[in-house]
């Protein structure tokens, strides 16, 4: 789903109208009916809805929301925050159309009004006060609307974006201003996401209010309102990975299928006191849909590999004098490598010189799609030239830390502009880069970025990265003439597996082995996200 500023979302629904002839007060009518639908499925107990409307387009949409709600039997409460006859156009035509009474408000004296006051009481209010196309920050008596939505402890949805938010905030870091800001628990937004739905402070704020607030579901969902995809045009280059994007990675399987349909991963990593790592790799692969799965480690460690899983092969390799593998396991290595669909090296290999080494030397002959990640990323540390994806599928899964170490920098600094370190070293390197973090990027060669939206903050524990790399590898090698596509799939299953686990765990209880015991069930849900109508962006 591509991601675009609020100038190309203004020029999108005036091609929309221009081009493809579909008139601007049906695009209100469908956005506000896909508010309403929403509100009407996500609180089925609310019996009183309360609407709040700024005079501009945001408002007209808010207005036809309140109209399909009183037309569901609910009881709507509408506060406008301007006169009737200041609005203009569509929802000046929208208005005519509300069936119930409206009460009008213009001062902050008159928001403490009985009237106004029994709209804020309602069991759910709507947010259509201000749209993409406002500024921070809010003036007038307008901020003082905010704060009474704000202090309500109502749950609140708001139309397109909350209102006082910027729309193009957040693909930068920047230094955060206490800006005054809906505090909504639920975002309904329409075509396309902006930039702040995706990125910036909007869902840490606002999850961080429902935390408090005790609504925890917290979600920005994306409708489909009568643009075609040939008006959605964005020069960001930047898209967001929802499940509708990736379901047909997931299809029901030919009833003739057999394990050698789906890819062998060949997994090399582990070491001694590490080996971990690479069984939650492995398993990962298998967990993903990948036919086979082998682990290739030191051979003083294999026992112990094998110990966890039966359905996991393995491989014992020439060690080092300290368990790892040795540069001597390079020709069983590249034997190994022939038979295999992907390669996934990297997990508790250690930062052995000789290891290091080897690691180099099978990444630079093997022309086999590839899956780096952890040590297996640092063997690059002060050579990263070597890393070189031309004429191959090489996926680098970097965590910051890791990615610093690879462009010669710090953490703050590729922290600071995310989206142009991950692109400028794909690009470089002809490589796809998942530069891993809140907001998780895949970099393509051409300059195209995936932003992904599933995870949590219970993921920050050991061994989730490796079992990113396993599902990684696991989808490749099952679509290895489309991976770019299986790797944002990864990502995106890897985060929401971590949803799951959450769901059921907790985030300070969530640990790695839970997501691959959660795959099952977030591969479900993506399965199912290809039949719904509204698109689930980030929450």
């Amino acid at each position: 789903m591509k991601i675009v500023t609020a100038a190309e979302m203004r020029e999108i629904d005036r091609f929309t109208t221009e081009r493809f002839g579909v008139p601007s007060l049906t695009l209100m009518e469908n956005a506000g009916s896909a508010v309403a639908e929403f509100v009407l499925s996500q609180y089925p107990f609310a019996k009183s809805i309360g609407v709040v409307c700024g005079k501009g387009n945001n408002g007209g949409d808010g207005l036809v929301a309140a109209r399909k709600l009183h037309d569901a039997g609910r009881e709507v409460h509408v506060l406008l925050l301007a006169e009737p006859s200041e609005l203009h156009g569509d929802a000046a035509e929208m208005f005519k159309l509300l069936p119930v009474k409206v009460v009008t408000a213009l001062s902050a004296e008159e928001l403490k009004t009985e009237a106004a006051q029994r709209v804020f009481e309602a069991d759910v209010l709507v947010d259509a006060i201000l749209g993409t196309g406002f500024r921070p920050p809010v003036k007038g008596f307008y901020a003082d609307a905010i704060a009474e939505l704000n202090s309500s402890a109502r749950p609140i949805v708001a139309v397109d974006i909350p209102s006082g938010a910027d729309a193009d905030a957040g693909l930068v870091r920047t230094n955060e201003r206490d800006e005054t800001v809906v505090q909504a628990e639920t975002v309904v937004t329409f075509t396309a996401p902006r930039p702040i739905h995706v990125f910036g402070t909007l869902s840490r704020r606002i999850l961080a209010n429902n935390a408090r607030m005790g609504h925890p579901h917290f979600r920005i969902v994306g409708a489909p309102i009568g643009s075609p995809p040939e008006a959605i045009v964005s020069s960001l280059n930047l898209n967001a990975i929802t499940a509708k994007d990736i379901a047909h990675l997931f299809a029901p399987r030919p009833p003739d299928s057999n394990k050698g349909s789906f890819g062998h991963v060949l997994v090399v990593g582990g070491s001694l006191g590490k080996t971990g790592a690479a069984v939650m790799a492995g398993i990962a692969v298998l967990r993903a849909g990948a036919g086979l799965s082998t682990v290739a480690t030191a051979k003083s460690v294999l026992s112990v590999v094998a110990g966890f899983h039966p359905e996991l092969m393995t491989e014992p390799l020439e060690e080092t004098g300290e368990g790892t593998i040795s540069i001597r396991a390079y020709e069983a290595l590249q034997s190994l490598a022939e038979k295999m669909t992907v390669l996934a090296i990297g997990p508790g290999i250690s930062r052995n010189p000789e290891t290091s080494e080897t690691v180099r030397k099978l990444v630079a002959e093997s022309n086999k799609p590839i899956v780096l990640d952890a040590d297996g990323l640092n063997a690059f540390e002060g050579q990263s030239a070597e890393l070189n994806g031309k004429g191959k599928t090489l996926v680098i899964t970097p965590h910051p830390g890791e990615m610093a170490r690879l462009v010669g920098g710090s953490i703050a600094d590729v922290q600071r502009d995310r989206i142009k370190t991950g692109r400028d070293f794909a690009r470089e390197h002809d490589l796809i880069v998942v530069l891993k973090g809140h907001r998780t990027l895949i970099a393509n060669p051409d300059g195209e970025v995936w932003v992904n939206t599933t995870g949590n903050p219970g993921m920050a524990t050991g061994g989730t990265g490796d079992v990113l790399t396993g599902i990684t590898a696991g989808l490749v090698a099952q679509n290895p003439k489309r991976a770019f596509e299986a790797v944002t799939a990864a990502v995106h299953l890897h985060g929401l597996a971590g949803d799951v686990a959450c769901e059921r765990m907790g985030e300070q209880s969530l640990i790695a082995t839970d997501l691959i015991e959660a795959l099952p069930q977030a591969i479900r849900r993506i399965q199912h996200a290809a039949d719904e109508k509204l698109v689930r962006i980030a929450g």
